[in-house]
């Protein structure tokens, strides 16, 4: 088997960084030993953790890389988030949650997550939501990081390679969570990943890691040969052993037959998810608003997950979620990558 030159693990098959708690150390540690490539999630991580992590992940002897959020520009409709939040007032009181008075707006630490990766480098590192700075592609190429950039079109692949990455995720619309495009007003069209490969690849010319709508063997081929040299998975894991997803959102996913629809209404943020109560109520009215959406709905689901209310819980989830199983990670990326 040839080894890919971009993430040079073993085998062709990323495990994706499922920020939130999916993917869990002992996730990633597991995909290493099975020889894929590890993605560490950096989102919603304090950088002391996120470094914690990082020195967990250099013990355990394979290739791997940290996943950042790209900040956007804080351009919330003060009006919009307020009405939102009388309308989700009573799902917060159903569960015994107050929603805050005010909207929250960060930078999940940007500043201080990127010093930490200038400062203790790693082997790649990925971006999603948007491109880094010129300066910062450099500073961590500098160091001798791997950079990549998440993208959802040609229009966005094109501007990352004008933007100095080593090379790129190629997302398709089929994904589970959150979609990497750059502009969260974008409406996500339904179409398969390999199409959104074939695109990326004849106009430019970089390498790719394809991700969305992994469900099996098959799918990985397929990806493969439209031009991808790696290929990430990220819902198949999500019932292994060593997900860090909640008992909730696992029992939904194994009990579920509902199909999945991409939704702002529980971030503000187009996201993949198994269509619940919550989606029906509110998909219509959410407006765009990232983080602050977010913030706004996170003790909700927090407690949904902790009551056992998958009605309420963000069910992120891709277009195969059915074909996602309880056993071990390990085992699961190694039949992922059978005959190739």
């Amino acid at each position: 088997m040839t080894t890919p030159t971009l993430l040079g693990s073993e085998l062709p098959i990323a495990a994706a960084p499922m920020a939130g708690g999916p993917t869990t150390a002992g996730l990633a540690a597991a995909a290493t030993r099975a020889g894929a490539f590890a993605f560490l999630p950096g989102g919603y991580l304090a950088p002391d953790r996120l470094a914690s992590d990082i020195a967990a992940a250099r013990e355990w002897g394979g290739p791997f890389g940290v996943n950042l959020f790209v900040p956007g520009s804080p351009d919330l409709d003060q009006a919009a988030f307020a009405a939102y939040a009388r309308r989700l007032a009573p799902e917060a009181a159903a569960l015994g949650v107050d929603l805050a008075a005010e909207p929250v707006e960060d930078d999940d630490g940007w500043a201080d997550k990127l010093r930490l990766l200038v400062e203790n480098p790693v082997p790649v590192v990925s971006f999603t939501f948007g491109l880094p700075s010129a300066a910062d592609v450099r500073a961590l190429r500098r160091v001798g990081s791997v950079v990549l950039a998440s993208v959802t079109t040609v229009d966005e692949a094109t501007a990352a390679r004008a933007g100095g990455v080593d090379g790129l995720v190629v997302q398709g619309p089929a994904a589970g969570g959150h979609s990497a495009t750059w502009d969260p007003v974008r409406r996500i069209a339904d179409g398969p990943t390999s199409a959104v490969v074939r695109a990326v690849a004849a106009a430019v010319d970089l390498p790719i890691v394809a991700a969305g709508g992994v469900d099996g063997p098959e799918a990985v081929r397929e990806l493969l040969a439209a031009g991808a040299q790696a290929v990430a998975v990220g819902t198949l894991l999500l019932r292994t052993d060593e997900s860090g997803a909640s008992a909730t959102y696992q029992a939904a996913l194994a009990a579920s037959d509902r199909d999945t629809v991409v939704t702002r209404s529980f971030t503000g943020r187009p996201a993949r998810a198994v269509r619940n109560g919550f989606v029906d109520r509110h998909d219509a009215a959410a407006p765009v608003g990232y983080p602050a959406i977010h913030h706004l709905t996170r003790d909700l689901r927090r407690r949904a997950a902790a009551e056992g209310d998958a009605e309420r819980l963000h069910l992120w989830a891709g277009t195969g979620y059915r074909n996602a199983a309880p056993g071990s990670a390990a085992d699961v990326l190694r039949t992922l990558a059978a005959g190739l």
